[in-house]
């Protein structure tokens, strides 16, 4: 099989978008990615994928922390920002907890100190310990074949 055609595959399965965020020399650093899943309960562990060739993989070698923040379906633009995809930058409302970055309305902000990494093929994979929480309500926005979309909760009968 070639790249496109695995790349095709993989993009049939719907996933939320994340930007994941962390700063270096007091410096936010951030991109969008949908590789993420939860890893434990015990310890709260959560996993990410970074590509070999992106910026944000010696961020966090050198931060040793992140945030993944779950977006809401009223945070494209942000998605956008994040994947380089804006020809004039937006300006971006952050929180802060343990000197990370969270950006604000985000669905969940969920903080991390790096509890290891593995290099897998063209990415690292950063495991997660999670130090804290932030929720709020919302809608999630979604990404399936290449495209955003949104959420419609169905009802069974």
């Amino acid at each position: 099989m070639d790249d496109r055609m695995f790349r095709n595959a993989m993009g049939m399965f719907a996933t939320g978008v994340t930007v994941i965020t962390t700063t270096t020399d007091n410096e936010v650093h951030g991109m969008t990615a949908n590789a993420f899943m939860s890893v434990s309960l015990t310890p709260k562990l959560v996993l990410i994928s970074i590509g070999e060739k992106a910026k944000m993989l010696s961020k966090i070698k050198e931060s040793n922390k992140f945030v993944v923040n779950l977006l809401s379906d009223q945070q494209k633009e942000v998605s956008m920002q994040f994947a380089g995809q804006l020809k004039e930058n937006i300006d971006v409302d952050f929180s802060w907890s343990n000197d990370l970055p969270l950006i604000k309305d985000s669905l969940a902000s969920i903080v991390c100190d790096v509890y290891s990494y593995q290099v897998a093929g063209d990415h690292t994979l950063f495991i997660g310990e999670v130090k804290d929480l932030v929720l709020n309500d919302g809608e999630p926005l979604t990404f399936y074949k290449g495209k955003y979309g949104g959420y419609a909760a169905e009802t069974l009968v």
